[in-house]
């Protein structure tokens, strides 16, 4: 895998490299080991699927929030997105920083959030799906929501 850092201190995008030959190719899309290579300290501990019917959907702008520290690796598995993360920590060094990105089945890409990073994203297709990977149970009591033009990011 690929690894790109981001203007937003910690979320890095994550690109496949595949093996190809002549029946398609084979990629990994998580090791837990390569991963913390490059200090993204990630457990999977929930997997979960956003479905969209609609071109234009929007979903998000929104995080966890203490005491349930999550970080989510993003990826759109039908369809495409333009996906975006906001830094909303206030201790944060990249504080109001955000970063978008395409996301879809073909291209293939993945985002990775630390904990406390706030994501959304709206569907660039009808029949689009999203599949994330978050290393606590999420927790709706536990949750921030971020309006999407909001002025301070």
């Amino acid at each position: 895998m690929k690894y790109m850092p981001t203007d937003v201190a910690g979320v890095t995008i994550i690109d496949i490299e595949p093996d190809r030959d002549d029946r398609g190719f084979y990629s990994n899309v998580f090791c837990a080991d390569e991963f913390a290579e490059y200090g993204l300290l990630f457990n999977v501990a929930q997997t979960s699927v956003a479905y969209n019917y609609a071109r234009g959907t929007l979903r998000g702008i929104r995080r966890q929030v203490a005491p349930n520290s999550v970080a989510s690796l993003v990826r759109c598995t039908r369809g495409a997105i333009a996906g975006v993360a906001v830094d909303v920590r206030p201790e944060s060094s990249t504080y109001g920083k955000h970063v978008m990105v395409q996301m879809s089945a073909d291209n293939r890409r993945a985002l990775f959030l630390p904990p406390y990073v706030a994501h959304g994203f709206q569907t660039l297709a009808d029949n689009t799906e999203v599949l994330y990977q978050v290393s606590d149970v999420y927790e709706s009591a536990e949750e921030q929501g971020f309006r999407w033009n909001e002025p301070e990011f």
